[in-house]
């Protein structure tokens, strides 16, 4: 196949997406006919549409952009049938596509999914990981098919999930490595010098959507689960504590779980959740097997702060509002 003749529909929405598009868009072989995208959805306290991510890169490139609010209409599949694509390539799009669109290209759809399937099939892969403790996740590129990332696979390319990681920063490495899988394989696809590997039927999981339900620490669990807890759930939607005078959103820990390691924590005889401060006046709270330090907390209606900070601001108010805490 000649330069330039790789004619490429690209569907995503969010950050995650935007490294695969800025691939495309700047690949002399490729032409990327067009983007596909979730409408502008309003925010903030006015409310006031706000594109998605993936429109305003495309847009800079100066590529058309469809917004349909049901890719399955068909005057959506017809639009993007007259694009004639060779390929479709998605990241994150955020909707189902229907058999009807996965034919609509010459060599199919490809996705960048966000784990090394069939591990994690779904929609919060990398949140999903980090919960589990998994030791490595990764990026895997498949050809599209109509049952929920369950298609033959293209290439994969494993990392290793350190302590320092959080979802933000998974996001970050994963999408950087998306996009790198994608140009690696997309050519040898097309130009049918690459075999493809169906998924394992062993070893299958979801990565449901993050639920309510998820946020709230268990701290019954080990002090390792509560830190992975809340770097699963860092920079969205948080982690939340129930205390005696309402909830705390937690954004960092730090977990230990040898108790002599804490001066002035030795020997307590303390139930999980309850709060003490080690020396320094740093909060800690008891978890299953030991503790883990609030280091950034934010109070119900407050901002994010240091955890210091709020502890001893908790610790002069009145006494009924201590009451379970000390």
């Amino acid at each position: 196949m000649r330069e330039k003749q790789v004619r490429i529909v690209f569907m995503g929405t969010p950050d995650f997406a935007i490294p695969v598009l800025t691939a495309l868009a700047e690949d002399e072989r490729i032409e990327l006919v067009g983007v596909v995208t979730q409408p502008d959805r309003p925010v903030g306290r006015k409310r006031e549409p706000c594109p998605p991510p993936v429109k305003r890169v495309a847009q800079a490139y100066g590529i058309e952009v469809l917004q349909p609010e049901k890719v399955r209409h068909p005057e959506t599949l017809a639009a993007i049938s007259k694009l004639r694509p060779d390929v479709m390539v998605t990241a994150a799009y955020g909707q189902l596509l229907p058999q009807r669109l996965l034919d609509i290209p010459a060599h199919g759809c490809l996705n960048i999914h966000a784990s090394l399937l069939p591990r994690w099939r779904g929609a919060a892969p990398i949140q999903r990981a980090l919960l589990a403790e998994d030791e490595q996740t990764g990026v895997t590129v498949m050809k599209m098919v109509k049952d929920l990332d369950a298609g033959p696979v293209l290439g994969v390319h494993p990392i290793p999930i350190t302590d320092l990681d959080d979802a933000g920063t998974l996001h970050d490495k994963l999408a950087q490595s998306g996009a790198q899988l994608l140009m690696k394989v997309l050519f040898p696809y097309v130009l049918g010098e690459l075999e493809l590997q169906p998924q394992a039927e062993q070893g299958v999981t979801y990565a449901g959507k993050i639920e309510r339900t998820d946020e709230f620490i268990d701290w019954s669990h080990s002090s390792h689960q509560v830190a992975r807890q809340v770097c699963a759930l860092r920079p969205w939607p948080g982690s939340v504590a129930l205390l005696p005078e309402g909830q705390l959103k937690v954004w960092r820990v730090q977990g230990l779980s040898a108790d002599s390691l804490l001066p002035g924590l030795q020997g307590l005889s303390v139930t999980p959740g309850q709060i003490r401060a080690a020396a320094g006046g740093r909060p800690w709270v008891r978890c299953g097997d030991g503790w883990v330090e609030l280091v950034t907390v934010q109070p119900a209606g407050g901002k994010a702060m240091d955890a210091a900070d709020w502890w001893r601001g908790l610790r002069s108010r009145p006494p009924h509002f201590l009451r379970g805490l000390s």
